[in-house]
């Protein structure tokens, strides 16, 4: 087990349901401190709370932008990601227009997504791409207009379609990308193994709410090494 990645700085410990609680995002806050995850993703408005969990630890902290259908005016989504980094977000989770990526209108992709990284510097952008509605071209092309204009990362899944992420869209965006993008692979990840065929497959970033789960499994494993 030497060779095993540190799972924890993988993860980022997420909590997007629609009836989330103030109460809930607090023990997702802990939890983040006692495993040492990476982030915390929250809905924008839990960021404040999260903020004020989170003080003083280095556990980033992740919102959803345009969450989850993508279909708001680049505008709103603009504002939304300011008032996001203004009230204590470190990294945007955005979901991409999936009418624009559909109709193949991929300068106006890349627009929105440009514009958005430009009204929010010095913060990770995470380009959702919502690989369920998507034919292997139009995954790789929108990874790749994600890429052109500046995002960080792109991100498989809102967690909200039919299926989440798969093994090999991962592998697929690695390859086409050549890897000088971050991946995050999201969206029915619940085991320590799935975490590890993902990063084997090429992610480097996990969004899971199984993290807790994830955790005690490798320390099961861990002690019967």
């Amino acid at each position: 087990m030497d060779d095993q990645p540190n799972i924890a700085k993988f993860i980022d410990h997420t909590l997007l349901t629609p009836t989330a609680t103030e109460t809930e995002i607090n023990k997702l806050c802990d939890e983040a401190k006692k495993y040492g995850f990476f982030s915390v993703c929250v809905h924008p408005f839990f960021i404040k709370n999260a903020a004020e969990m989170l003080s003083g630890t280095d556990i980033k902290l992740t919102t959803v932008i345009g969450f989850p259908l993508g279909m708001t005016l680049t505008q709103v989504k603009v504002y939304e990601s300011i008032e996001a980094v203004l009230a204590g977000a470190d990294e945007l989770d955005i979901v991409i227009n999936l009418a624009e990526v559909k109709a193949h209108n991929w300068e106006a992709v890349k627009k929105e997504t440009s514009d958005l990284i430009t009204a929010t510097p010095g913060v990770i952008h995470k380009i959702i791409i919502e690989t369920h509605y998507l034919s292997d071209s139009e995954k790789i092309k929108a990874s790749l207009t994600a890429m052109e204009a500046g995002a960080e990362f792109v991100k498989t899944s809102t967690g909200f379609a039919p299926s989440g992420a798969e093994i090999i869209d991962v592998a697929m965006i690695k390859d086409a990308t050549k890897a000088k993008i971050g991946i995050k692979a999201a969206g029915g990840i619940k085991t320590l193994k799935d975490a590890l065929s993902f990063i084997k497959a090429g992610a480097t970033r996990i969004g899971t709410s199984s993290g807790v789960v994830i955790m005690r499994e490798l320390h099961l494993t861990l002690e019967k090494t």
